[in-house]
């Protein structure tokens, strides 16, 4: 064994065998902050952008992307996602949006990279919607906020932040 779940003996990639764990609820939150101008970012609340309602399209957008992310990440498995609940919180003060996903299943494998593929997309669709305002939005702190269920138990991002 090399120490990487994800290669075997001779070091080629593998997708690890979770064949014979028990299936468990596990629960991601994760989050991203999309960064706008004082006018897209009033607009967008105001729900005046040209392509229609961005908060609805950012949303669908990252339940698809939680639900396709054995698609996208090459070695992740094809997990029965239970649900997918999106927020979006704004701040005033700093014209940002912060992106907030909460992604549940029952099985043998957690759910972080749904949650995280979901609020990078959901702010990707928020850049989209906005762009023929502004092109300058960026997006940013895209993290895993919480993880629960497995062997590993439960996980917040002050467990690194406090370390």
């Amino acid at each position: 064994m090399n120490g990487f779940s994800h290669l075997d003996d001779k070091g080629n990639a593998i997708m690890v065998d979770v064949s014979l764990k028990e299936p468990t609820v596990r629960e991601a939150k994760a989050s991203a902050t999309i960064n706008l101008d004082v006018n897209t970012f009033s607009r967008l609340i105001a729900g005046d952008i040209p392509k229609g309602d961005a908060f609805a399209v950012a949303r669908i957008a990252g339940i698809m992307a939680a639900k396709k992310v054995d698609m996208l990440i090459p070695l992740c498995h094809s997990i029965p996602v239970s649900s997918v609940e999106i927020e979006f919180l704004p701040d005033n003060d700093r014209n940002t949006i912060e992106i907030i996903s909460n992604v549940k299943c029952f099985g043998v494998t957690g759910v972080e990279m749904e949650a995280l593929a979901s609020v990078s997309v959901a702010a990707l669709a928020l850049y989209d919607m906005c762009k023929a305002i502004n092109k300058g939005i960026t997006i940013s702190s895209i993290r895993l906020l919480k993880k629960t269920g497995g062997k590993s138990g439960v996980w917040t991002f002050n467990d690194i932040t406090e370390a």
